[in-house]
């Protein structure tokens, strides 16, 4: 599994340009599919199984990443983010452009060392001397560059959000060998800018269920507080973030599961940040969602880590799930 997420995490893809994960996927769930389709946003929608009741999966594909938005005169490039890109994150980061171009960002000079500076004050040095012939042009979209790093249980790459969970969702797809249900391991589109592909797609699928596979933040490192969520202690059962309340049908059903099947587990109250499942309950006349989350420290920097433990048993959890009647 670990050359799997080493796979998935090397692959460039940022919202709105899923079309190289996709492929990779693809590749992956295509020989475990009874049906296979993409979706008007380029939702990749593996079915398993049917009859028992619809249920939908959704990890999202893509990741954040930058775009260009000016070339000055001496060729550094400036740039908004493509989802959350926090400016304390940046500063000596390295980043590979779609045409091939690498660059390196930097920051402007502080007037104060206490101060926090914005994104505008970043830039991008691609080692051009002005903007004449300039490798990258406007609009040119870059994705964080950085090799994936196994230290034993704890596993470092870019992009870990979520691609873990699409390494989750294959893997249980894989070890799932039958279902009384019918499955939606739905890869999705454009969550970082909004949850828009599981928008869509459960739109079209109209579950009866659902839940995501993501990842959420940690609070196990020095300074941390008000943040109950450990690497190590098992996958999280999540019961509410800032844009979703969990079904508690759905998190009875998960809690139960885990722990007939002597699942590690944890409760997550998550208070910044949604998941694709936000979009999924309010689709169509509504849908029961919860989550599924994978503890993750340092979300949306270059340098993302889980516990391969945990990533294991939320595997284990997910086929458990799947594999028995669900009756809420």
């Amino acid at each position: 599994m670990k050359s799997l997420i080493q796979k998935l995490t090397d692959t460039f893809s940022p919202s709105g340009y899923e079309s190289a994960i996709r492929d990779v996927i693809r590749a992956e769930v295509e020989p475990l599919a009874d049906e296979i389709r993409v979706d008007a946003l380029g939702n990749l929608i593996v079915r398993k199984g049917s009859g028992g009741k619809k249920i939908m999966i959704a990890a999202h594909m893509d990741e954040i990443g930058i775009i260009a938005t000016h070339i000055d005169e001496n060729g550094f490039v400036r740039f908004t983010g493509i989802g959350g890109v926090y400016p304390r994150n940046l500063p000596g980061g390295r980043v590979r452009f779609f045409n091939g171009t690498p660059g390196v960002i930097a920051m402007e000079p502080m007037d104060k060392s206490t101060e926090s500076q914005p994104l505008e004050k970043c830039y991008i040095d691609v080692g051009a001397t002005s903007n004449k012939n300039h490798p990258i042009k406007i609009g040119d979209v870059a994705a964080f560059e950085r090799p994936f790093l196994d230290m034993g249980d704890r596993l470092v790459a870019k992009s870990m959000d979520d691609r873990i969970g699409c390494a989750v969702a294959i893997e249980a797809l894989r070890a799932l060998k039958s279902t009384p249900h019918e499955i939606y391991f739905v890869f999705t589109t454009q969550e970082e800018v909004g949850t828009r592909g599981a928008e869509t797609s459960a739109y079209g699928i109209d579950p009866e269920l659902g839940f995501s596979i993501d990842v959420t933040a940690w609070g196990d490192t020095p300074g941390q507080k008000g943040f109950s969520m450990n690497l190590g202690k098992g996958p999280a059962i999540k019961i509410k973030d800032s844009g979703m309340l969990s079904d508690p049908r759905i998190v009875n059903w998960m809690i139960k599961t885990a722990e007939k099947a002597k699942l590690p587990y944890q409760r997550e109250v998550l208070l910044g940040g949604s998941t694709d499942a936000r979009a999924m309950q309010l689709v169509r006349a509504g849908v029961p969602v919860g989550c599924i989350s994978i503890p993750c420290r340092y979300v949306h920097s270059p340098s993302e880590m889980v516990d391969f433990n945990d990533v294991q048993n939320a595997v284990k959890l997910i086929v458990n799930l799947l594999s028995n009647p669900v009756d809420l």
